[in-house]
């Protein structure tokens, strides 16, 4: 019996170890990054599905900036209240800002500056999936 836990573990062990090794690091929008005027609902569609432990890079310059908002009303509404800001209108360049999707929920993304999350369509949802291999 001793065996068979011991067996379970090391499958377990490996699984998790290929799980975080196969995640992917996206480039949130591709090569038109996160601007104004960009389709990311679309974007993300295209893009889907995420998976646990994927790397979103938002690259990105001022003024834009990376929220997360709380709740599906806030996404529609473009309602900032509760939001939490994730990335400032500096930590886009270079390399870019990178949010790694860990949970198994709804993550709202959007930039809050002037119009960009309600005329510039600078929002997006990713539901991240377990992999199941």
């Amino acid at each position: 019996m001793a065996g068979w836990n011991c067996a379970g573990l090391v499958l377990l062990v490996m699984a998790t170890t290929m799980a975080i090794a196969e995640a992917r690091t996206i480039v949130v929008g591709g090569s038109e990054n996160w601007r104004y005027g960009y389709n990311y609902t679309d974007w993300a569609l295209k893009n889907s599905p995420f998976f646990i432990n994927d790397k979103l890079v938002f690259k990105y310059g001022p003024p834009h900036n990376v929220y997360l908002l709380p709740n599906l009303y806030s996404y529609v509404k473009c309602d900032f209240k509760g939001a939490n800001l994730l990335a400032g209108p500096s930590n886009g360049a270079g390399n870019g800002f990178e949010v790694v999707l860990n949970q198994y929920r709804l993550y709202y993304f959007a930039s809050s500056s002037d119009k960009d999350c309600s005329d510039g369509l600078m929002k997006f949802f990713a539901f991240p999936l377990p992999r199941w291999y």
